[in-house]
C-alpha cells in the first residue's frame, strides 16, 4: 500500500515537465473527454497509443506508472465483471438469470480501458506538475468565475492540498494497519465481510490523524500570515512559450479529429 504514488510530483526535465501547467490541465481534460468519445477499437487504440507516447515523452518509468495504477485494480476488475452482464444479443454463457453476451464482453473491455487510460492521463498531470503550479494554473483557468463572486483561489488551493495529501494518508493507513497487525489483528483471512469489519478499527485512528494534520496545516498557514488569495503575489509568473502554444494546438487538433471520427463512424454504422 505504501507504493501508491497518486498525487506525488516526480521532478524531471522532460518536455512535459517544462510545459505550462495551464496547457497541461487543458490537454489532460481534452484527452480524458476523448476517451469517452471512442466507440470502436480503432479510436480507443489510438488513445491508448497516445497515453503510452505521452508517458514515454514525460520520461516516467513504467514501474512508477504501474504503482500509480495499482490502487484502481480492484475497481477495474469489479467494473469489468459488472459490465459483462450488460449487453443484448445471443447469450454466450448463461448463469441463471444472468447472461454474458458478445456485446457485454465488448462493454467490459471498453470500460476497463477507459478507466485505465483516464488514470494514466491524471497520473501524468500530477507526476509532471508541482502542487504550486497546479494551484496557480487552476486559479488562472477559473478566473472567469470571479465575476460571480466565487473564491477561485480557495477552491484551487483546497483541490491541490487534497491531491497532495493522498500519499500521506495512504502512508498513514499503512502505519495503522501495521500497528494493528502487531497487536494480533487479523485483516487478511476470512471472507469479504470479515475483512471489511476488520478495516473499521483502522478508520477511527485515520480520521483522528487526518483532523490532526489538518489542524497542524491550518496553524502552519496562519504562522506564515496566509489570508487567502486577495492581494497575494506569485513567486513565479506563469508565461506560455511557443512550445506551449504548439502543444495546445496539437491537442485541440487531436480532439477535433476524435470528434470527427466519432461522427463519421456513427454515420457509417
Amino acid at each position: 500500500m505504501i507504493d501508491v504514488t497518486i498525487g506525488q510530483y516526480l521532478p524531471g526535465d522532460s518536455v512535459i515537465h517544462k510545459a505550462d501547467a495551464r496547457v497541461k490541465i487543458i490537454t489532460a481534460l481534452l484527452f480524458m473527454i476523448s476517451v469517452f468519445l471512442c466507440r470502436n477499437y480503432y479510436t480507443m487504440g489510438l488513445v491508448l497509443l497516445l497515453s503510452i507516447a505521452v508517458t514515454t515523452i514525460s520520461k516516467i518509468k513504467p514501474k512508477i506508472m504501474l504503482k500509480g495504477l495499482k490502487p484502481i485494480i480492484v475497481i477495474v476488475i469489479f467494473t469489468t465483471v459488472l459490465n459483462l452482464f450488460y449487453g443484448s444479443g445471443e447469450p454466450l454463457v448463461q448463469l441463471g438469470f444472468l447472461k454474458i453476451t458478445a456485446q457485454g464482453i465488448n462493454n467490459s473491455i471498453f470500460m476497463a480501458l477507459r478507466i485505465i487510460i483516464l488514470v494514466i492521463f491524471g497520473l501524468i498531470l500530477t507526476y509532471t506538475t508541482t502542487p504550486t503550479a497546479l494551484t496557480d494554473a487552476m486559479e488562472s483557468l477559473m478566473k472567469p468565475l470571479k465575476l460571480f463572486k466565487v473564491d477561485v483561489h480557495s477552491i484551487a488551493m483546497t483541490m491541490t492540498i487534497a491531491l497532495r495529501f493522498i500519499p500521506t494518508l495512504v502512508e498513514e493507513v499503512d502505519k495503522i494497519m501495521s500497528a494493528q497487525k502487531s497487536r494480533g489483528a487479523d485483516m487478511e483471512s476470512g471472507g469479504i465481510f470479515k475483512r471489511v469489519k476488520a478495516v473499521v478499527p483502522v478508520m477511527i485512528p485515520l480520521f483522528v490523524s487526518s483532523f490532526r494534520r489538518a489542524n497542524e496545516l491550518e496553524y502552519a498557514m496562519e504562522c506564515r500570515c496566509y489570508r487567502g488569495g486577495a492581494g497575494r503575489t506569485k513567486m513565479k509568473i506563469m508565461k506560455m512559450s511557443a512550445k506551449d502554444y504548439v502543444l495546445l494546438i496539437l491537442s485541440i487538433i487531436y480532439f477535433v479529429g476524435i470528434v470527427l471520427a466519432r461522427i463519421f463512424m456513427s454515420k457509417v454504422i
